[in-house]
């Protein structure tokens, strides 16, 4: 392609996003995801995109905006053709539709729509891929690292700023905390002091659509905390964020800063950089129920609020156990 061809197409892309932007009702949508809802940032963006990618796709096939309320089944079964011939993958095709549900249920309940046409639609079906988690001693292994980096010299080494100590006791208490507890990254980021509890060891939590709940948190997780509070030039507020991204200011850590923290501490245990904060989950998840927890239990410590999203950690330990069945039983 010509560049002056790819930057007409892309100032063509970048003016039809504008327009679906500016689709009154997707900007009430949006809106009363982040605020009504409390959905997480990465929630929001990703339904914005699939409704601006549908929103595109009809101005381009159909050669007009789409009206929401009149359109019909069909208009869906030809975008999710259109999506086929795009060979994306099956879990990005449903979070497209996912998004488009939710957004006519939206509509439905503002009297915009009587109905939704997205409804029955035979979507292909995902592929069944289990999570990936550490073992207990990978976990151990990474939880080394932030400490093994404060009794390293701290000379300057590559560009940048040489990292603070603070910093590397508030990746230790992140990284307890996350696994003590079984933390999403925007819970983990976004825990408030008054929210931890030493005395009793608990934590409360706020999760996905604005859901609280209480989880307990270890000993260890909580005296990492204090340590990385000791640091700090004044000791946080009530009402402060638990972790902050530098000693003076006091905001919430972003989760991007954690991730690329993480995968530094990952690379320096010898473990795949790829993983994410989100593997932390999967592991304590995974190793409570090797431990013995029950099923409920751990779905109300996760914050799942269906039985069947907590069902998929017991996949990866029937698995093992047949792994392990299979190598020590005679009759195998």
């Amino acid at each position: 392609m010509k560049p002056a061809e790819s930057a007409s197409r892309s100032s063509s892309n970048q003016e039809t996003s504008r327009h679906a932007r500016a689709d009154e009702a997707v900007e009430q949508f949006l809106q009363h995801l982040a605020t009504d809802r409390g959905a997480s940032p990465c929630t929001v963006r990703n339904y914005s995109e699939a409704l601006v990618d549908f929103f595109n796709w009809h101005e381009q096939d159909r050669h007009a905006p789409p009206p929401w309320e009149k359109l019909q089944r069909d208009d869906f079964r030809a975008y999710l053709r259109q999506l086929g011939r795009q060979k994306l993958s099956r879990a990005t095709t449903h979070l497209r539709f996912s998004a488009l549900r939710t957004f006519y249920k939206f509509l439905i309940r503002r009297g915009r729509v009587e109905s939704s046409p997205i409804k029955n639609i035979v979507l292909p079906k995902q592929e069944k891929r289990l999570p990936k988690f550490l073992t207990i001693q990978q976990v151990f292994s990474l939880l080394e690292q932030p400490t093994r980096q404060l009794n390293q010299p701290r000379e300057r080494k590559g560009p940048g700023r040489p990292l603070e100590a603070s910093a590397c006791y508030r990746d230790l208490a992140m990284l307890e905390t996350i696994y003590s507890c079984g933390l999403r990254i925007s819970e983990l980021c976004g825990l408030r002091v008054e929210d931890i509890d030493f005395h009793e060891q608990l934590v409360r939590v706020r999760g996905k659509g604005k859901k609280e709940r209480i989880v307990p948190i270890g000993a260890t997780a909580l005296a990492a905390i204090q340590q990385y509070w000791a640091q700090l030039l004044t000791p946080p507020g009530a009402r402060d964020p638990v972790f902050l991204p530098t000693r003076k200011l006091v905001k919430p850590v972003s989760a991007r800063v954690f991730q690329v923290r993480l995968k530094n501490y990952l690379m320096a245990a010898g473990l795949d950089p790829h993983l994410t904060p989100h593997k932390l989950r999967h592991s304590y998840a995974t190793h409570l129920l090797d431990a013995g927890a029950d099923l409920r239990s751990v779905q109300e410590l996760l914050g799942h609020a269906h039985l069947v999203t907590t069902q998929v950690y017991t996949h990866l330990t029937t698995e093992r156990l047949k792994k392990a069945y299979d190598a020590a039983h005679p009759r195998a």
